[in-house]
């Protein structure tokens, strides 16, 4: 009897931080034998972003589950399409419908307080007029982004964000892989950044299996990082 190779989890980071905002995760599932990969995600709008994670995925010998937080959400319902990708996984993320936006998608419900607090700059384009990225102002960040983290680790991760490019917010999604891929979801109950009503509506409309963690920040990935890992073991068995 042959048994199919087990998933490898790639974790896309969301905006205002990196691919180390997953180390905890990652040690969880490496731990449990779980094969990882966690590309540093451009951050310079949707398609873009997503075009790359698809090819990260695609060059991966063997099945995908794909796990986003937060913005990494919107960019795996993208390249969820990918053949080899066998699952997905949100993590206080945007789950976006084909034709949507972030600003759709969010605008159906109360805003954050994130909205209010972002601080915005300029990026030299090639060939064009300097384009507009944003990040959370740092005396807001550990509030809105990272309550349940120690204040320390805040102020580290508020001066190291990595800005996302403005014109994300208004890109539409041009493919929903929760059609046809089996999804997850954790809602981050006390999420400041993304209401948490927007990661429910989006989990629900996907048809995910979704764990809501009480309490938990957007920075849940840092926070409760055998949480997160559990969900995405889950995913991965089930799709094993």
């Amino acid at each position: 009897m042959t048994t199919n190779p087990t998933p490898t989890a790639v974790l896309v980071h969301g905006a205002f931080a990196d691919a180390a905002s997953w180390t905890g995760v990652i040690a969880e599932l490496q731990h449990h034998g779980i094969p990882v990969v966690a590309p540093s995600n451009p951050l310079r709008g949707l398609a873009s972003d997503a075009a790359y994670i698809a090819s990260v995925a695609a060059q991966i010998d063997g099945p995908v589950v794909l796990v986003g937080h937060s913005y990494g959400g919107a960019l795996i319902s993208v390249a969820g399409t990918t053949d080899n990708v066998v699952g997905l996984v949100y993590v206080a993320a945007y789950a976006t419908e084909e034709g949507e936006s972030l600003g759709e998608l969010q605008g159906r419900f109360p805003l954050s307080s994130l909205v209010s607090n972002l601080k915005e700059a300029t990026y030299p384009v090639e060939g064009a007029e300097p384009a507009v990225e944003v990040t959370i102002r740092a005396e807001a960040f550990p509030e809105i982004f990272a309550a349940d983290v120690p204040a320390d680790v805040t102020k580290v991760l508020a001066v190291a964000q990595r800005p996302l490019a403005a014109s994300a917010f208004t890109e539409t999604a041009s493919a929903a892989a929760w059609r046809t891929k089996p999804s997850w979801a954790l809602v981050a109950a006390a999420d400041q950044a993304i209401n948490p009503e927007v990661q429910r509506f989006g989990a629900k409309r996907a048809g995910a299996t979704i764990v809501e963690v009480e309490g938990a920040s957007h920075a849940v990935a840092v926070s409760r990082p055998k949480e997160v890992a559990e969900l995405i073991r889950d995913a991965v068995r089930a799709t094993s």
